[in-house]
């Protein structure tokens, strides 16, 4: 499915709309009267610093956690792929990435290669996944929530345990995987420079809805400022100008006919 043109995701109706939602754990407010959306074909991404309450608002959306005041409401039918920030691998457990990935769920053959050629990761489904890399098990993880066939997926900062080489080739498969099924991403991430050319939204959190948009916009917001520092939202402003573009297997910079030829190369083997 072609991803929807700009100004489609603002006027359709959200996947997922989160209103008035707060959160306490005790005598700890977590979140505070957080309103957000997110629209199909959209990526949105979600920043704060520690203990903004990030998770916590992606484990609502997921209806993990309930909150103590607000609604949270899905599409109808919505079906969500989810990939946790953090997944413990028993060194001592012998399990296969093939068998990981049928937990959830059975799974033909086919579906399972096809999932992980999808991420790039079909030549692993047999190792143990407790062997494989950081890396590597985050396009694992990709693969199962893919598996879902999801209107929406969830990724709890999915460069946990990435090195840094890998972390921009995983941001431009998420990027990749929106365009080519139209899915719409809801993605937790502390490192801004990766995500800033590629996000629709973002939604700056501190237990509240500090600010919210366009990157653009939002690293000149006063709040943001006030959280991250005016260096790093000059640095953002800057890097989000100067990756307009799109980078080919070397990392330079695609003239727009090889864009264009790359896009219409890709082809959907079905909808979200």
């Amino acid at each position: 499915m072609p991803r929807p043109s700009s100004s489609d995701p603002a006027q359709a109706a959200p996947l997922v709309e989160a209103r008035g939602v707060c959160v306490r754990f005790g005598r700890l407010s977590v979140l505070d009267n957080v309103d957000v959306a997110v629209r199909p074909g959209e990526i949105m991404t979600l920043v704060g610093l520690n203990g903004a309450g990030k998770s916590t608002l992606v484990r609502v959306i997921l209806g993990i956690v309930k909150p103590d005041s607000g609604e949270v409401r899905r599409a109808p039918g919505l079906r969500i792929g989810y990939s946790p920030q953090h997944l413990h691998r028993d060194q001592i457990l012998p399990m296969t990435v093939r068998r990981f990935l049928t937990l959830g769920g059975p799974a033909t053959p086919d579906r399972l290669a096809a999932a992980l050629d999808e991420v790039g990761a079909g030549s692993i489904v047999d190792f143990p996944l407790a062997e494989i890399s950081g890396g590597e098990l985050q396009r694992v993880l990709l693969a199962r929530a893919l598996l879902r066939e999801p209107g929406l997926l969830v990724l709890d900062e999915p460069l946990a345990g990435v090195d840094v080489t890998s972390q921009s080739d995983l941001y431009k498969l998420i990027a990749t995987i929106r365009d080519r099924y139209g899915c719409a991403v809801i993605l937790v991430s502390h490192d801004l420079h990766l995500v800033m050319s590629d996000t629709d939204t973002v939604v700056c959190l501190n237990r509240h809805v500090c600010c919210s948009g366009q990157p653009q916009s939002v690293v000149r917001h006063p709040e943001f400022i006030a959280l991250f520092g005016s260096h790093l939202a000059d640095t953002l402003a800057v890097y989000q100008h100067m990756h307009d573009h799109r980078h080919d297997a070397l990392g330079e910079p695609m003239a727009a006919e090889s864009v264009a030829a790359q896009d219409s190369g890709h082809t959907g083997r079905r909808p979200c």
